[in-house]
């Protein structure tokens, strides 16, 4: 089954870091990611540009409606992500907890739908 690993960081908490420390940080998380992939658990990931060069889009009652930077405030932002394969939740959790992000925001490990089963159910 896939899973979805959305990486929330608290900015704030990374800048704190001592100097060289992110980089440290980032040389063992890719050299995770690589591991997981070459395991085949590891389908897909990839790191987002700041919240400042985001936008949003809401539509309300037919009226698009756009901001810059992501909607909610709050200190976390969704930095990344990793879709990943394992065969149930439990064993989600402890690829994503071999991953420093949670000390620094959160991860939030998340079931994908099957969207084929949703077509078919939908008749589309």
């Amino acid at each position: 089954m896939q899973y979805l690993m959305l990486i929330n960081i608290d900015q704030s908490l990374l800048d704190a870091l001592p100097a060289g420390e992110y980089d440290t940080m980032m040389r063992g998380c890719i050299g995770k990611a690589d591991e997981l992939r070459d395991a085949g658990h590891l389908l897909e990931s990839q790191q987002l540009e700041a919240p400042a060069t985001a936008r949003t889009l809401r539509v309300r009652s037919g009226r698009s409606t756009v901001i810059d930077g992501p909607f909610a405030e709050t200190k976390e932002v969704l930095a990344g992500f990793n879709l990943i394969e394992a065969p149930d939740i439990d064993a989600a959790m402890r690829i994503a907890a071999d991953f420093p992000w949670a000390g620094y925001g959160s991860i939030e490990v998340r079931p994908v739908r099957d969207f084929e089963a949703v077509r078919r159910l939908v008749g589309a």
